[in-house]
């Protein structure tokens, strides 16, 4: 039996049949699909983060390889290396004329950190005369 209040509006009929039946389902699809779309948004972020990250290491490879050539030592590079990434560490390898530095630093950005990622760059530069004396 139906309210004299719904046989006035025709509320139950305009809900059963016709063009308002579907009100409400975008924003439903919408709601549901939004915390996937966010997901796939901060890994899409946070790899252009790591890569960043990434050309940097590279860069600060290249840096610390010209001042190992040139005989600076591990003083000067050391420092560089703390402006770059906090662990970053340091290798160096001495390739015939050439000195080559090897750094290595765990991801700045969490989910990738928490996974183990961790970035490598090396970059060699040939040693000039007073750090070839050095062995």
């Amino acid at each position: 039996m139906r309210s004299p209040w719904a046989e006035r509006t025709g509320a139950v009929a305009s809900l059963a049949h016709g063009p308002h039946r579907d009100r409400g389902s975008v924003t439903a699809e919408f709601a549901a699909a939004l915390p996937a779309v966010l997901v796939v948004l901060a890994c899409c972020l946070g790899a252009v983060q790591v890569v960043g990250q990434q050309v940097g290491l590279s860069d600060a490879a290249a840096d610390v390889a010209r001042l190992l050539a040139r005989g600076d030592g591990a003083g000067p590079a050391s420092g560089l290396l703390a402006a770059v990434a906090p662990g970053t560490a340091l290798a160096e390898e001495r390739q015939g004329e050439f000195v080559c530095a090897r750094l290595s630093a765990p991801s700045a950005f969490a989910p990738f950190a928490a996974a183990g990622l961790t970035l490598a760059a090396r970059s060699c530069a040939l040693a000039s005369d007073a750090a070839k004396a050095d062995p």
